[in-house]
C-alpha cells in the first residue's frame, strides 16, 4: 500500500471498506467507571476519559457529538475537538468552527484554523481573513495564513499575496504567507504576482520556514516557466544554509531551463553539493533538452558514494537518453555492483533500440536467471519491459509455477509497460489481452489490480479484445474487504468504465470494525521508543501516541505479534521515502482491518514516520520514513512516529533490505 497507487510505484491516497451505519459513541468508549484515573499517567489519554471520548468520536466521524465539545469550558477539550475535525473533514462543521476562531485561548484558535484548512471549505475564507486582522498571537496568525491557502478561491488569492501592512515585518506571518501560497499552489491556484512573491520569500533574509515553503511551491507548482527567476533560484540552490531549501530550489531550476546558465549549474550541484539529497534534486531537475550539457555529470553520479544519487542518475538516463549506443549502457552497467542502478541502466540500454538489441536482451535475461533476490529479478523484468521482443520471456517468468509474489507483480507491470511501447507487435495484442485475463483469474490481488487498471486504460483499447467482463466480476466477488480494498477498487473502476456507468463509491471501513484499543493506548508512555533492526543498522523511533492513538495502538499490537519481523522495505524513492511492512513484500499487502486517518497538526520533516494508505481512512500495516521534508504529504497521511536515532541508516536503505526485528524499548 504506497502513499500512492498502484501499490508499488506510488505512496496511496483516498478510500476504505464500509460497514453500514455508525455505532454510537458509547459503544466503543468504555464508561468512566471502568477506566479510573492513573496516578502517573504515561500519556494524556491514560487519565482523562474525556480526551479518550473525543478521540473515539473523531475515529467514528461523529460530527454532532464533537461539536458539543467545542462548547466545553475546558480549553483542552475545545482544542482536542477542533483538532478532531482536521481528520473528520466534515464541511457541516465549518460554520461552528468559523465561530470559534475568536476563542479566548490561542491554542484553540490555532486548532480551529488548522481544522478549517484541512476541511478545505471555501466558505471559511471570509472568516479566516477577518481573523487574520484581529488575531493577536503570531503563531495563530501563521496558522490562519496557511489555512487560507487551503481554502482560498482564485478571487481571494491577491489578498494572500499582499499581507496587511502591519504584518510585513512579522516573521511568523511571512512563514504563514509562504505556506499559504504553497498550499494554494498545490490546489492549482496561483498567479504571476504569487510566483514573484514566493521568489522574494526565498531570500536568505527570510525565516527558514518561509524559504522552505517558497522553494517547494516553486518546485511543485505545475506549468511554471521560471526562466525570469533563474538568478534568485540559482542563488538559493547554491548558497542557502539548509539542504532542503537548496534541494527544492534545484528542482525549481528545472523549470528555468531556458536560462543558458542553468544546465551547467545543475551539473555542478549534482557533482559537488555536500548533501546527497541536493545532488538527487539536481539530477531530477535535468531534462531532455539539456541532455548533452549535463550527461557527463550524470555519468559521474552513477558511481556517487551515495546509492540514492546513483539510482537517480540511472533513472535520468532511462528517461532522457537519446541516440546513445545501447552497448554503452550495457558496458557501464556491467561495471556496477549496485543491482538497482545496474538494472535501470540495462533498461536504458534496451530503450535505445540499437543494432545490438538482441545481445543486450540476452544479457539481461541471463542476469535474471542468475539473480537471487526477488527484487533484483523484478527490476530486471522491469528492464525487459522496454523491449517488446522480450514479451514471451517476461510472460513466462510472470506466470511460472510457484513464482514469488514480488516477481509476479513486477512481471505483470513489465508486460503492461511493454504493451505501451509504440513498436509492440499488433500480432501479440490478443496474447497480451489473454495474459491480463489470466492474471485476473489467478485471484492474486496485485495481478488482479494491475490487470484491471490496464483494461480500463483508453490508450490500450482492450474493450474489443475482452468484451465480456464476467471474469472480472467473478474475481472481485472472491476478494475480502477491507483487506483487498485496493484490488477491489481497481476492478470496480474498470467495471464502471467498461459498462459506461458513473463511478461507484468506494466502501469505507467504519470505526466499529476496528475501534481504538484504549487498553493498549493507556499503557504506552508518551515518549515510547521502538527499535527497528535492519540489515543496514538500527533505527530508533519515538511513537506519537498523543497525536495518533489509534495508529500507534495498531502498530504496537503488530510489533507484539512479531508481524514486522522478517519483512522488507519494498519501496525506496531517493530523497523521498523508504517504505516497508507489507506482508506480501510488493506493496499490495494489508491486514484484515483498516484504520481511520489521524491527521494531527504535524509536518513531514526528515525522519517523519507515516502510515501508507489507499486514500483517507484506509491505513493498515505499511509505513514509511521520509528522507527529507515532504510538505505535500502534510495533513494527508497519518504521522505516528519520528526517527530519533539512525537517520543515517534510513538514508542507506534500499529495496529488499530486511526488517529483521521491531521491538518496544524503554
Amino acid at each position: 500500500m504506497p502513499l500512492y497507487t498502484p501499490a508499488f510505484t506510488r505512496l496511496r491516497l483516498t478510500i476504505a471498506f464500509a460497514l453500514l451505519g455508525c455505532a454510537c459513541a458509547c459503544s466503543t468508549t468504555q464508561p468512566a467507571a471502568t477506566m479510573p484515573a492513573i496516578a502517573s499517567a504515561p500519556n494524556k489519554f491514560a487519565a482523562d476519559t474525556t480526551l479518550r471520548r473525543i478521540a473515539t468520536l473523531q475515529d467514528e466521524r461523529r460530527t454532532p457529538a464533537l461539536l458539543n465539545y467545542l462548547l466545553s469550558s475546558e480549553p483542552r477539550y475545545r482544542e482536542q475537538a477542533a483538532l478532531a475535525f482536521a481528520s473528520v473533514q466534515d464541511k457541516a462543521a465549518t460554520g461552528a468552527l468559523n465561530a470559534h476562531l475568536n476563542d479566548q485561548e490561542a491554542a484553540v484558535r490555532r486548532a480551529v484554523a488548522y481544522a478549517l484548512g484541512q476541511t478545505a471549505d471555501s466558505t471559511a475564507e471570509a472568516a479566516l481573513r477577518q481573523q487574520l486582522t484581529a488575531e493577536t498571537n503570531s503563531t495563530v496568525r501563521a496558522e490562519v495564513l496557511e489555512a487560507l491557502g487551503k481554502c482560498t478561491t482564485r478571487a481571494g488569492l491577491p489578498a494572500l499575496v499582499r499581507l496587511p501592512a502591519s504584518l510585513t515585518s512579522d516573521t511568523a506571518a511571512l512563514v504563514g504567507q509562504s505556506w499559504g501560497l504553497y498550499r494554494a499552489a498545490l490546489r492549482g491556484i496561483t498567479s504571476e504576482p504569487a510566483v514573484a512573491r514566493l521568489v522574494q520569500l526565498l531570500g536568505t533574509d527570510n525565516p527558514y520556514g518561509a524559504r522552505l515553503a517558497a522553494a517547494n511551491a516553486l518546485a511543485r507548482t505545475r506549468a511554471l516557466d521560471l526562466t525570469p527567476y533563474a538568478t534568485p533560484l540559482a542563488t538559493a540552490a547554491q548558497t542557502d544554509p539548509n539542504y532542503a531549501v537548496r534541494g527544492a530550489a534545484a528542482l525549481a531550476l528545472g523549470k528555468a531551463s531556458h536560462a543558458p546558465a542553468v544546465p551547467a549549474l545543475l551539473a555542478t550541484l549534482a557533482r559537488r553539493d555536500p548533501d546527497y539529497r541536493v545532488r538527487v534534486s539536481a539530477l531530477r531537475a535535468m531534462n531532455a533538452a539539456m541532455y548533452v550539457q549535463v550527461k557527463e555529470a550524470a555519468w559521474a553520479a552513477l558511481t556517487d558514494v551515495n546509492d540514492q544519487v546513483a539510482v537517480t542518475a540511472a533513472e535520468f538516463f532511462l528517461a532522457h537518453a537519446t541516440q546513445e549506443l545501447g552497448t554503452l549502457f550495457l558496458e557501464k552497467a556491467n561495471k556496477l555492483t549496485q543491482w538497482r542502478v545496474r538494472a535501470t541502466l540495462l533498461a536504458a540500454a534496451l530503450k535505445q533500440r540499437s543494432k545490438e538489441q538482441a545481445a543486450i536482451r540476452q544479457a539481461v535475461q541471463e542476469r535474471y536467471a542468475a539473480a537471487a533476490s526477488p527484487y533484483e529479478k523484478g527490476y530486471l523484468l522491469k528492464a525487459l519491459g522496454e523491449d517488446p521482443a522480450a514479451y514471451e520471456f517476461v510472460r513466462q517468468a510472470t506466470f511460472a509455477p510457484a513464482q514469488q509474489l514480488v516477481v509476479r507483480t513486477y512481471g505483470l507491470e513489465a508486460l503492461v509497460a511493454m504493451r505501451h511501447q509504440p513498436d509492440f507487435p499488433a500480432a501479440q495484442h490478443a496474447s497480451f489481452a489473454l495474459a491480463l485475463r489470466q492474471a485476473a483469474e489467478t485471484g492474486d490481488v496485485a495481478l488482479l489490480g494491475i490487470a484491471a487498471e490496464a483494461l480500463r486504460d483508453p490508450k490500450l483499447n482492450l474493450r474489443q479484445l475482452l468484451p465480456d467482463a464476467t471474469f472480472l466480476q467473478k474475481a472481485q466477488a472472491k476478494l475480502v474487504l477491507p483487506r483487498d480494498l485496493e484490488a477491489w477498487q481497481s476492478v470496480q473502476q474498470t467495471l464502471d468504465f467498461l459498462q459506461k456507468k458513473p463511478a461507484t463509491p468506494t466502501p469505507v471501513a467504519v470505526a466499529a470494525s476496528h475501534p481504538i484499543n484504549w487498553t493498549v493506548v493507556s499503557a504506552i508512555p508518551a515518549n515510547q521508543r521502538v527499535v527497528v533492526r535492519t540489515g543496514k543498522g538500527v533505527i530508533t523511533l519515538q511513537l506519537l501516541v498523543e497525536d495518533a492513538p489509534g495508529s500507534v495502538a495498531s502498530f504496537v499490537e503488530l510489533i507484539r505479534q512479531g508481524f514486522y519481523d522478517g519483512k522488507n522495505f519494498h519501496r525506496v524513492v531517493p530523497n523521498f521515502v523508504a517504505q516497508g511492512g507489507c506482508p506480501r513484500g510488493d506493496g499490495w499487502g494489508s491486514t484484515d482491518y483498516n484504520l481511520r486517518s489521524e491527521l494531527a497538526n504535524l509536518r513531514y520533516g526528515a525522519g517523519a514516520v507515516g502510515l501508507a494508505s489507499a486514500g483517507k481512512d484506509t491505513e493498515s500495516c505499511q509505513w514509511f520514513i521520509t528522507h527529507a521534508p515532504t510538505p505535500h504529504l502534510d495533513g494527508r497521511y497519518t504521522i505516528f512516529a519520528r526517527v530519533v536515532a539512525g537517520m543515517d541508516v534510513v538514508q542507506r536503505l534500499e529495496i529488499g533490505d530486511t526488517i529483521e526485528r521491531v521491538e518496544l524499548v524503554r
